[in-house]
Order: C-alpha cells, then structure tokens, then sequence
C-alpha cells in the first residue's frame, strides 16, 4: 500500500489529509504532530477564543472521528526527528520510523523570542492561548513587545476585558512593515483611542515576567508580559535533509520542494506564485487552508499551481478588516471612504496600478479588490477614491 506522510499538524497539515482523501488517495495517510491536541485553526487563539466568545471545541479543524473515518493515521505528541531521502523515511521521536511515497511538510512557524525572556508570554498554540487568558482574567496591567498582528489582537482583547495595556515597539508606528505608514496611523490612532499606552521607537533592553527594561533605562512594570515581535518558519528538518531552504522551504508554484517526492505548505513554503511573479512566503491562515489541495493534486501526479493573492483578516475593538494583495513596492496610498471614521478601502498604488487592497468595517468587496490587481491596468486614482464610482467600473 503506498503511504504519504504529512508532517505538522495545524491546519496546512489536516487540510493535506482531507485534500488528499477528497481528491481520491485511497493509500495510507499518516499524520504526525508534537501536539498533543488534534489540528486546530490559530486564528481564534488571539481573537474569538481569547476573549471567550468561542468554545474550545470550535478551534479544530476536524471533529474526534473524522481522521478514524477517513483512514487517517493521526499520530498525537510525537515529532519528527529527521528525513531519510535516500531510504524515503522519516524517524520519529518516539524510535520508529516510517516510510513515504511523497512527504508535505507543513511544520509552521514558531514565535521569535526575545533572548532572556523565558519567563514572558508567547502565542502560538492552544495552550499559549490559555495561559495569556488566565493572565488577562488575573491581571490589571499587561505590556505587549511588538506592535504587529499578534500584539494588537491581544491587546484588543486585554482591553476589551479591562486591563490596562502598555504596547512597546521599536517601530515609529504599528504594523509600519505590513500596511506602511498611511495605515499604520489607523491603527495606532484605534489602540490609543481605547486607552493603550503605545509607546513607538521603543528599544527593549531585558525582559522578565512582570517587567521590561529599556535601554533607556526605563523600567515599565505590570502584572504579565507578552512577547509578539514575529515567528520564524521551523525549516530546520527540512535543512537538515539537504532541501533547498532560504526565508522558508523553497517550492515552485505546485509547492514541490527541490526533492521532487516532497512537498511544502503554509507558513514554511516559500513559494514560486505566478499571478505576482515572484516568491512569497505569508504566514497567514489563507494559505494554510487552500495551499494544501495544490500540493496534493501535485503528491497524486497531476498538474496545479498555487497563485493566489496573500489574504488576511483581523478584528481589533470595533475594527474588523480584510487585506488582500502584495504592497511591496507602492509609491501612493488612496483611500476610498471615511479614514478617520474607520469605514473605507485603502488602495496601494504603484505607477497608478493597484498593488493590494484593505476593506476596513466595509464588506463585500474583496473579490472587485482582487480583480483590480488581477488586471494590473492603471486606474484614475480619483475615481479609485470616489466612493459613487462602483469598483467594477474602475
């Protein structure tokens, strides 16, 4: 019987395995986590969970019987230690090994940590989760290190539920590297306005568990700490089995990797994608949930690319957005709406050809968005901002 083996099991992992039964694999399917818990989204882990506005049942992927169901050999808090090309193995931590016809790696992303602060609060998995909600429910004060994703969806929440929150980040503005500085200010104006201390251009000298030192001299004292200054892709099996690793896993268009039986996806696959013509690897839920059905169409010998738009969503108070596109690169920003009211379409333009888009409390429109930076034609950056022009005129 041929056997495929996924290793990682978040969502990029469960959705191999489903992908690979619905597209008709009757073979074996072994899935291997360090986890003890079934695949899960992430998402929810700094946004409806957190705050306790969704079930612990809700975060995973696939019920209890799903993976007996359909064949699935989930294997439950076991790692895998190394990749055998030659022999097509992969050893396992608990001794044994097991062999593969094709491999997907979808190992993840683990936070980056600030050296010393081991006693601080990361996110990245169900119990990170946990343990920052108990310390939301028993603290009065929290700092956040990093004003990127991660650290403003916990700080919403930590305010939400009445903390008082100090945010220090080394930037001069909050997710400057993500959005620039036109929308930055969107969200450094929403955190402020709900009470955050957002401290900017902050250097951070020592970490523990109830304060940071800055290089200053500063001391900002609370009752816990988190640490969200960005994750790093876990590629150190796959560089330990010789495959081609730069920023990620390095994979073409149909996610194989430079080992044609080996595949990649989601946060590690640093991937070849047509529609923008050039890598990119996004450590985003989208391409966890739709990268793993192109590389099981490819584990199964068939023909397809992954070439969508990097996409994600957040919500922040009474903000909930959606992004879609690649700024990288735009000389203008136009926005389409009410900035200050925190109800319109930023547009990144570059030689007046949209680049990416942002749908900030206005819905509905993420797939004229898409169409626009599908077409790559110049647009009328007046009538862009116009919101009586309908965006499928444009």
């Amino acid at each position: 019987m041929t056997t495929f083996v996924i290793v990682g099991g978040g969502l990029a992992g469960a959705k191999g395995a489903e992908a690979l039964r619905d597209q008709g694999f009757d073979g074996d399917i072994v899935l291997v986590t360090d986890e003890r818990d079934r695949p899960y989204e992430r998402p929810p882990l700094s946004k409806d969970y957190l705050q306790g506005k969704a079930e612990r049942d809700s975060v995973f992927v696939h019920g209890p019987d799903w993976y007996a169901e359909n064949d699935v050999d989930l294997r439950l808090g076991v790692s895998a230690t190394a990749i055998d090309r030659a022999a097509h193995q992969v050893r396992l931590s608990d001794g044994s090994s097991v062999e593969y016809a094709k491999l997907l790696l979808a190992t993840g992303s683990s936070p980056r940590e600030f050296p010393g602060a081991e006693d601080a609060l990361y996110l990245r998995k169900i119990g990170d989760s946990e343990r920052i909600k108990a310390a939301i429910v028993n603290s009065s004060r929290l700092i956040v290190i990093g004003a990127g994703w991660i650290g403003l969806e916990v700080t919403a929440a930590a305010r939400n539920a009445g903390v008082e929150v100090t945010v220090l980040e080394a930037a001069t503005q909050p997710l400057l590297a993500a959005v620039g500085p036109e929308v930055a200010e969107v969200y450094a104006n929403l955190h402020r306005a709900n009470g955050v201390d957002l401290r900017l251009g902050i250097e951070v000298d020592q970490v523990g568990a109830k304060s940071v030192g800055l290089v200053d001299g500063t001391v900002v004292e609370a009752d816990a700490v988190l640490v969200g200054i960005g994750a790093a892709p876990n590629v150190s099996l796959a560089k330990a089995a010789g495959l081609e690793v730069d920023n990620g896993v390095l994979v073409d268009a149909s996610l194989r990797t430079s080992d044609p039986d080996i595949f990649a996806a989601g946060d590690i696959a640093n991937a070849e994608n047509p529609g923008l013509g050039k890598r990119v690897r996004v450590e985003h839920w989208a391409n966890a949930l739709n990268q793993p059905a192109v590389a099981a169409t490819g584990m199964l010998g068939g023909s397809a690319a992954y070439d969508e738009l990097p996409y994600f969503y957040t919500d922040q108070y009474d903000l909930g957005m959606e992004y879609i596109g690649d700024i990288t690169g735009y000389d203008r920003v136009v926005f389409r709406g009410d900035k200050p009211g925190r109800e319109f379409i930023a547009f990144w333009l570059k030689d007046n050809r949209v680049l990416a888009g942002m749908n900030v409390n206005i819905w509905d429109v993420v797939d004229p968005v898409k169409a626009l930076i599908r077409a790559g034609r110049q647009v009328d950056p007046d009538r862009l901002a116009d919101p009586e022009v309908p965006l499928e005129e444009i």
